[in-house]
């Protein structure tokens, strides 16, 4: 050890046990140049941040035990160094602490600074030319509050950094806080700020659009950049998709993305082909959404984005071991995204497991409180476990976060016809019909309401009429049609808008409503056809299987005499189950922790 070592050594151990002999003063630098906290300032840019955590520790209790140790500058940057050790060890609160300290010391500092004005003829010591930013520090403090949930005291951090001193991430970071706290017009302001600096920050782009910013407006803050760098004449259709995108012109979004997506130096790029699945799945048009992210899933086993509506689709289809199979894949890729848990969230709801489902959807949004589908999950849980005013909470809140996708206004409005509000439900209906115009998914959802009240039957019925004229396969309108034309027992009508439906597609719900409508006019073979057919779809179709059950018992009295025998003596077995669901839940809301919202 050389001598300059042992003397800081000999100075640390007096301090730290107090002897009572006089202290040698702490040398400037070691030989080469560098002291105690360059080594630290080189081993936190080595990315070292264990070691630099248990150094700067001793280093700031030496500190604190002798304050003549080390200079104010010193310790400011041994504060900095050992919050951000903390900070990468996702020690937030303590970070926000010694962040708060080395900001308390840097006023110090400058005080002192100003008190002791320079002479004029000393240049500046390479130790203060190297100082931590403080915005570099407040951001970091920013970040520790965005982590902790504390939004106000993000934005009330970075709002202390004056205007001309925030760097692109300061005013991104400012924007999406803005824009989740609802307050719009900082939030546009911030967006545009990034992109004055950066006029290729897409993520900045389609955070102003999502703000109904116009498509031309944006356009025109890049247009230099398109101009003066090749290779970029895509970019203004990019940006005429996503405009559409975020006025909910879901056709034309489509096509604007299929053009760009069939252009060779962009073709096969996972972003568009998960947001093209994303604008099909919103259109009703499932079978190319899931294969859009068949695609895309293929391209990147890796991706993570879009896989909570993918697997959503999946169980909607009865496709639980597929569910089962992509959330066991996704949780290996990652479980700090909200996707994993929807996608197991939704394998448990389809498998009427709803307080786990519960459950898996509350920890989807403590890791992401903006993920739409896990409070389309939690919401559609709580609503089938008879908690409908909690679930309507869910529902506004998903229709807050994305006011273009038609399942949200869906989930609200079936809670309304739920707790028999209908009036509700038809102001909110009429609501979505006049916001996203007349499509056959608007349609029917009104539709829908006014099957509800026997006054509006004639006017369901005209609905239905425009809804399958537009689309004459969205099954959805087709469902309803079927409903209202069983009611009037026009069986031989809804067997033929049936078979039409089906010419072109598959579909349980649909075969199993062929099903009955075919036992209503006495065709119980092919009645039976279609029910298996819907059970190879769906074997888990509960509607189906009865369906299927009662034409057998009808058709031999012997056998149906012998199953009811059987069914009582497993009666017991049956209650066994019940029991085993009972404490499922029971299991399930211990942990109640997780079901409130963020």
């Amino acid at each position: 050890m050389d001598p300059g070592e042992a003397a800081i050594l000999e100075s640390s151990l007096r301090s730290v046990y107090r002897l009572s002999a006089p202290l040698p003063p702490l040398p400037s630098a070691l030989p080469g140049g560098m002291n105690v906290i360059d080594h630290v300032r080189d081993m936190a840019a080595a990315g070292l941040h264990s070691n630099v955590r248990l150094l700067s520790s001793l280093l700031l209790t030496m500190s604190n035990n002798n304050p003549e140790l080390f200079s104010p500058s010193q310790k400011y940057q041994l504060l900095v160094y050992h919050a951000d050790s903390l900070f990468h060890d996702k020690e937030y609160r303590n970070a926000v602490s010694k962040y708060t300290m080395a900001l308390q010391q840097k006023k110090a500092l400058s005080k002192t600074s100003k008190v002791r004005p320079s002479t004029g003829n000393s240049a500046s010591t390479p130790q203060s030319q190297c100082l931590p930013s403080e915005i570099e520090v407040k951001y970091r403090m920013a970040e520790c509050y965005t982590m902790l949930k504390q939004d106000k005291d993000a934005i009330a951090i970075l709002d202390g950094i004056p205007s001309r001193q925030r760097t692109p991430k300061i005013n991104m970071m400012l924007a999406n806080l803005y824009k989740k706290a609802g307050q719009e017009r900082p939030s546009v302001t911030s967006y545009k700020e990034v992109l004055r600096q950066c006029p290729l920050a897409l993520d900045a782009i389609l955070g102003l659009l999502s703000l109904s910013v116009k498509g031309a407006e944006v356009a025109s803050m890049t247009m230099n950049v398109i101009q003066t760098v090749p290779n970029l004449d895509w970019l203004s259709v990019w940006i005429k998709a996503y405009a559409f995108v975020h006025t909910g012109d879901n056709s034309r979004a489509i096509n604007t993305i299929c053009s760009l997506e069939k252009k060779s130096l962009l073709r096969d790029n996972v972003d568009l082909l998960g947001s093209l699945a994303d604008l099909y799945f919103r259109a009703g048009d499932n079978k190319n959404s899931v294969l859009k992210f068949e695609q895309a899933q293929m391209l990147d086993p890796y991706l993570i984005k879009g896989m909570d509506v993918y697997g959503y689709l999946l169980a909607r289809e009865g496709r639980l071991e597929d569910v089962e199979n992509l959330g066991c894949r996704l949780f290996n890729i990652s479980d700090q995204h909200a996707e994993p848990w929807v996608v197991s969230g939704c394998h448990s709801f389809y498998s009427k497991r709803y307080s786990r489902a519960l459950y898996l959807g509350a920890k989807a949004i403590q890791l992401n409180s903006n993920s739409v589908q896990a409070l389309l999950l939690k919401g559609a849980a709580l609503r089938n476990m008879g908690r409908v005013q909690e679930a309507i909470i869910h529902f506004r809140e998903a229709i807050r976060l994305a006011p273009c996708r038609l399942d949200c206004y869906e989930g609200l409005i079936e809670c309304y016809l739920t707790s028999n509000s209908i009036r509700e439900a038809m102001v909110m209906a009429n609501n979505v019909y006049k916001t996203l115009g007349a499509n056959a998914q608007t349609l029917t959802l009104l539709a829908t309401v006014c099957l509800e009240d026997p006054v509006t039957q004639e006017k369901a019925k005209t609905l239905l009429d425009k809804a399958l004229t537009q689309r004459p396969d969205y099954i959805k309108a087709v469902v309803k049609k079927a409903e209202l034309l069983s009611r009037e027992q026009k069986y031989e009508d809804g067997i033929a808008l049936l078979r039409n439906a089906l010419a072109n597609q598959s579909d349980c719900v649909l075969h199993r409503i062929l099903g009955d409508f075919l036992v209503a006019v006495n065709e119980y073979q092919e009645a039976m056809d279609q029910y298996s057919i819907a059970l190879s779809l769906d074997p888990n179709d509960q509607k189906s299987l009865e369906g299927m059950q009662k034409m057998e018992k009808e058709e031999s009295p012997t056998d149906a005499t012998q199953e009811e025998d059987v069914d009582d003596m497993e009666g017991s077995g049956e209650e066994g189950d019940l029991e085993g669901s009972d404490s499922e839940a029971a299991q399930w809301a211990d942990q109640e922790q997780w079901f409130g919202m963020q």
